[in-house]
């Protein structure tokens, strides 16, 4: 069973102490391609993308109270550092899965290096 909580900032955190069982119908299931957005905001994003694994899932987290958006998702490698954002213009309906308890993900297909940036192409998975 999962233990849920609130943490200080109001979000649910769920703890997950539970041995991986078996699941014998689980799959993953391509949803949509796009890129990571504000990739140019991150302070040491090209150390990020040399110490990063291009096979790891990437790890999406609903941001509700961000000021600029309340529907924004953050991207974030398996060891917690920031990529970026899902792009405003396609979190609406990825949003709406992720409060309904959907689990989604992104798998990098792509890294290009445009001046400044980096655009990361990603393709979103849904866990199901």
């Amino acid at each position: 069973m999962d233990i849920i909580k609130k943490d200080k900032t109001d979000l649910l955190v769920v703890s997950r102490n539970l041995p991986d069982l078996p699941r014998p119908f689980e799959r993953e299931i391509y949803l949509f391609s796009t890129y990571i957005a504000g990739t140019g905001y991150i302070e040491n994003i090209e150390e990020l993308i040399e110490g990063m694994d291009i096979s790891e899932d990437l790890e999406f987290y609903r941001e509700p109270k961000n000021t600029h958006d309340n529907l924004a998702i953050s991207v974030k490698t398996k060891k917690k550092e920031k990529l970026g954002y899902l792009p405003r213009a396609d979190n609406l309906i990825f949003a709406r899965l992720m409060d309904a308890g959907k689990l989604l993900f992104g798998k990098v297909k792509e890294i290009k290096k445009r001046g400044n940036w980096f655009k990361i192409e990603i393709d979103i998975y849904l866990k199901d």
